[in-house]
């Protein structure tokens, strides 16, 4: 039987700090040998959001400004790792699942009526993480990998560094909240991992997301405390409305297990489930704690004031290998968070994450990292239904690429998720789909010839790894452009390709909260030019008659 290559090279075996899918080995610095070159500018708040705003002025004056109203909802649907070959491949696969060639098929979010490019790079890195990147498409500022809610001035594990109110940034979700809004959090994810940590999290490290992982840091929880506290105690996740994801563990005792047999991960011996349920009924508001798809059902139709849903002591699991009597689908928890929020007169903002896609990439699993693009597709289409156009905006991206490559030239209707029709110099069949680097090496004989991974025995299996170039513990992100995708109020300003930093400026703008320029404003001095236009045409009729 054919078996993988486990064995990686000297210099590339990992040991995984935090979290096994980004290994800190990769995204430590080894030497800055260009770091001379970057602009000393690009570490300050001010540049970043200079910046975003000069393109919204130029959008505004380009006349992208005129779809009358405002946004008074945004939902934003992040795709961890969601490159373009994965919108492409994943878009086949759905074709091909109802009974089409593929490549005919659309998603959810295909035929939305603007679409866009971002830039992904952060401070100090061509290649973001989705720490770095979390920051810029949630808070309008670009930082340093591995640093969350804060700007480039902050070293990844400073925790001195990012006490300093004037490095610290704010999301969208405060700016809504500032509004009299309501905002939450929906993620397949654990709740304190990177992405979702951004609508709420101020941290030099992304790993601290128990105060274990602060102490085991050298650092004082009291001075930089961590993501789940933060998430409880902390504006602004102790005002969500709505928080739904995976990571139980980092709310609960090591001296406890969750429903599902999970040891909690905390050493300060505090619950912060019940805390945050005390904080609840002090406050003398409706509240419900759930864990499984089952009690989500029950309360659907009719949710407390605050919802805190924890369905797995870690990430949720893969859509096709979830248990359904326990786990609720994405869609069905973007449902939920919608109706609950929709209860705000003024609005609410929403952020929603696919975040299994980036994993299953990591893994060289292609066919479960299209099937969790294809079941964000499907809670972007239940947003659409539940959402008037009119007076919400949805905005669907990704925070980086990753390295699959899209090969060969099949047939129209060729699996997408099988080889190509065509064959190598050694006439051994290769896959449509591959990756760069990644586990799925495997061992090549003497004479250059590539395993044929046809005949291996779990060939096409869930868990089947895709062939690679190169060995590497991890499959790493990709440095390519990421698409962006909108409707609702003003989605035009979402066109052309700008930086991934600019995305939450356009978000407020479209729903008029937060800094700088708001179409809101931006109507009322169109009125106003209009209205003082009407007021100078008896003048202008006048002069034109008595010049004929």
């Amino acid at each position: 039987m054919l078996t993988l290559l486990f064995v990686i090279a000297a210099g590339v075996v990992c040991t995984f700090a935090g979290d096994r899918y980004h290994p800190e080995q990769y995204m430590e610095p080894r030497t800055e040998p260009v770091g001379r070159l970057l602009r000393s500018s690009e570490t300050t708040t001010q540049f970043w959001v200079e910046d975003a705003q000069a393109a919204l002025r130029q959008r505004h004056t380009d006349g992208l400004r005129h779809r009358s109203g405002h946004a008074r909802n945004v939902v934003m649907f992040l795709g961890d790792g969601m490159s373009v070959p994965t919108l492409t491949a994943a878009r086949v696969l759905l074709g091909q699942r109802q009974g089409q060639t593929g490549e005919e098929a659309n998603l959810a979010f295909d035929k939305f009526p603007t679409t866009g490019l971002v830039k992904t790079y952060c401070v100090n890195r061509q290649v973001a993480d989705s720490a770095c990147s979390a920051t810029a498409y949630l808070c309008g500022v670009k930082g340093n990998a591995g640093t969350i809610g804060v700007n480039g001035a902050v070293p990844r594990h400073d925790c001195a560094a990012s006490t300093d109110a004037a490095r610290r940034v704010q999301s969208i979700a405060e700016w809504a909240l500032a509004d009299g809004r309501d905002a939450g959090i929906v993620t397949t994810t654990r709740i304190t991992h990177a992405s979702p940590a951004g609508v709420y999290g101020k941290t030099a490290n992304r790993n601290w997301e128990t105060d274990a992982d602060v102490v085991n840091a050298g650092h004082d929880t009291e001075r930089c405390p961590d993501l789940a506290h933060q998430m409880i105690h902390k504006h602004p996740g102790n005002k969500f409305k709505v928080i739904f994801g995976g990571g139980r563990r980092a709310f609960l005792p090591n001296t406890t297990r969750d429903e599902e047999g999970t040891r909690g991960r905390r050493t300060d011996d505090r619950n912060l489930i019940e805390e945050w349920q005390a904080d609840k009924a002090a406050r003398n508001v409706s509240y419900k704690y759930i864990w499984n798809r089952a009690e989500l059902a029950e309360l659907a139709s009719s949710p407390p004031e605050y919802l805190l849903g924890l369905f797995e002591g870690t990430h949720m699991r893969y859509h096709m290998e979830a248990d359904p009597s326990t786990e609720p689908t994405l869609a069905e928890l973007t449902e939920v968070a919608i109706r609950s929020l929709s209860r705000n007169e003024r609005g609410f903002f929403l952020f929603v994450e696919g975040g299994r896609i980036d994993h299953a990439h990591h893994d060289n699993f292609a066919r479960l990292a299209l099937d969790e693009t294809i079941e964000m597709s499907k809670a972007v289409a239940r947003a659409a239904e539940l959402l008037d156009e009119e007076d919400s905006l949805i905005v669907v991206t990704a925070d980086h690429a990753h390295v699959m490559a899209f090969n060969g030239y099949s047939p129209r209707g060729q699996d997408i998720l099988g080889t190509n029709k065509d064959r190598d110099r050694n006439g051994v069949p290769y896959m449509t789909l591959s990756y760069t680097n990644g586990p799925g090496r495997r061992v090549q004989d003497a004479n250059d010839m590539r395993v044929d991974v046809t005949q291996e025995d779990n060939f096409g299996a869930l868990r089947w790894r895709s062939h690679v170039d190169f060995p590497l513990s991890s499959e790493t992100h990709g440095g390519d452009d990421v698409a962006v995708f909108a409707r609702g109020p003003h989605h035009a300003i979402f066109t052309g390709l700008y930086e991934q930093s600019h995305i939450p400026h356009r978000m407020a703008y479209a729903a008029c909260i937060g800094p700088g320029l708001h179409a809101c404003s931006a109507a009322h001095s169109l009125r106003g030019s209009l209205l003082a236009a009407l007021m100078l045409l008896p003048t202008l009729v006048a002069a034109l008659r008595s010049f004929f």
